[in-house]
C-alpha cells in the first residue's frame, strides 16, 4: 500500500529532498515541485501554518510519511519532475 502511495507521489514530483533539507526534506521537496528555492518555500509554509494554528503538528508529519525520499523513489524506479538534485 505504501509502495503505491510513494510511487504515485513520486510520479507527480512530490519527493522529500535529499539536499537542502532542514528536518525531513518535506518543504524543500514541495518547493522544488512548485519551482521555489527551499527558503522561500519554508517561509510560505510557515505563513500558511499561521493561518491554521496547530495544523503544523498534523500536516508536516503526514507529508513526511506520505512523501517518499529521493532514494525511495529511485528504488521504485520512478523518475518524476523533482527526483533529481536540488539547485540552490
Amino acid at each position: 500500500m505504501m509502495d503505491n502511495l510513494h510511487r504515485g507521489l513520486a510520479q507527480h514530483g512530490l519527493v522529500r529532498a535529499r539536499s537542502d533539507r532542514v528536518l525531513g526534506g518535506v518543504i524543500a521537496g514541495l518547493g522544488r515541485r512548485i519551482g521555489l528555492e527551499p527558503w522561500p518555500a519554508r517561509l510560505l509554509f510557515v505563513i500558511a501554518l499561521l493561518v491554521l494554528p496547530g495544523s503544523q503538528f498534523l500536516v508536516y508529519p503526514l507529508l513526511w510519511i506520505a512523501m517518499p525520499s529521493e532514494a525511495r523513489a529511485a528504488e521504485l524506479g520512478v523518475t518524476g519532475p523533482a527526483t533529481g538534485t536540488a539547485t540552490g
